[in-house]
């Protein structure tokens, strides 16, 4: 009992004094040790009864204190390893508590330990622009307004036709010729009433640095290389990330651009566009109704685990999947010096 008792008086005097808490643990580690010892060789004598206590009961509870120690290590060596989040620009979204109308619709986020209530409010405090509302942007917008989002922008110029229904699920017979992004904004806003979305009826370009460095995040749904490669410009003028997603026939890819954060942008790893013939549009080659669903899902995780800062994001990484034979693979990728986008000159290496 002695001995629990200076083990609790030098845990007191390291946190009075300002010890490092590697020093205090050491101390406690000696006389546990010492005590351990003590009983373990004589256990009857006069020092081991005023240790008191059983052998059995000293190793126990001394691997329970050693497990729980080397968790706490292991969680601290993590934090110092993550990458930090994007910094959060200033939303005019609701700053207080959660409605109760909010924590029940987000009660199955809230439960999980990775996001929680956390998580769900650096969610609800986001700005992301979704560039593009079709295959890829539908599955986006809706999952990223179910999980409450707090400011959305929708970019498209492209109307709503009978031909997209097969894959766009977030469209209706009823918005056949209607602006995409007025309509995709129109059901996000049916699906989440707490969300306020933003539509803008054009294309972004490479000159809109200024507008994406108003978001924390883009996401680009677009499906032509020029495209791609404007809005990646873009945000890597303006050093936001960008969750970049593609898919043909039966099968899709997922990444995310950031080398304001050591990932590789677009043009590390194509900088030209493909010849003629080799990426022919889903107009062209077909497109398997379900894939644009399957890939936008992945993006729009993506995005929930860059916000709330859980689990480890695809950057320098991408994702193939093949729907066809239900494989999946991933590649590693890395950034470029000679990068004429992101290289020498723009963002630190690492």
């Amino acid at each position: 009992m002695l001995i629990l008792i200076a083990m609790a008086a030098v845990l007191a005097a390291g946190a009075i004094l300002g010890w490092p808490a590697v020093r205090g643990w050491a101390i406690v580690a000696l006389l546990w040790a010492a005590s351990v010892l003590l009983l373990a060789v004589a256990p009857g004598s006069g020092a081991a009864r005023l240790v008191g206590g059983d052998l059995r009961l000293w190793l126990l509870g001394g691997g329970i204190v050693a497990i729980v120690l080397a968790y706490r290590m292991a969680l601290r060596h993590l934090h110092r390893k993550a990458i930090p989040l994007p910094e959060t620009k200033p939303a005019a979204t609701p700053a207080g508590p959660l409605s109760d109308a909010e924590l029940d619709r987000y009660a199955r986020h809230i439960v999980l330990r990775e996001l929680g209530g956390p998580g769900q409010a650096a969610l609800r405090r986001a700005r992301v622009l979704i560039v593009g509302a079709g295959g890829l942007g539908a599955p986006v917008c809706l999952y990223l307004a179910a999980a409450g989002v707090g400011r959305i922008t929708v970019a498209d110029d492209d109307r709503v036709s009978i031909s997209n229904l097969q894959r766009q699920v977030i469209f209706r017979v009823s918005d056949d010729g209607q602006p995409k992004a007025g309509a995709a904004a129109g059901a996000m806003r049916a699906l989440n009433p707490h969300v306020t979305v933003t539509v803008l009826d054009r294309r972004i370009s490479d000159a809109d640095a200024g507008l994406i460095a108003e978001h924390d995040l883009v996401i680009d749904g677009t499906d032509t290389f020029a495209a791609r490669q404007a809005v990646n410009a873009a945000c890597v003028a303006a050093g936001v990330p960008l969750i970049a997603g593609a898919i043909a026939q039966w099968e899709g890819q997922v990444t995310v651009w950031d080398p304001k954060r050591g990932a590789p942008c677009m043009s590390c790893i194509f900088p030209q566009a493909p010849a003629a013939g080799l990426a022919p549009a889903c107009a062209e080659a077909g497109v398997v109704g379900p894939l644009p669903g399957v890939i936008g899902s992945m993006m729009a995780l993506e995005a929930i685990k860059i916000i709330a800062g859980a689990g480890e994001p695809l950057r320098g990484r991408m994702m193939i999947f093949d729907g066809l034979w239900g494989e999946n693979r991933t590649m590693k990728l890395a950034r470029r010096d000679d990068c004429p986008v992101c290289g020498s000159g723009h963002f630190p290496q690492g």
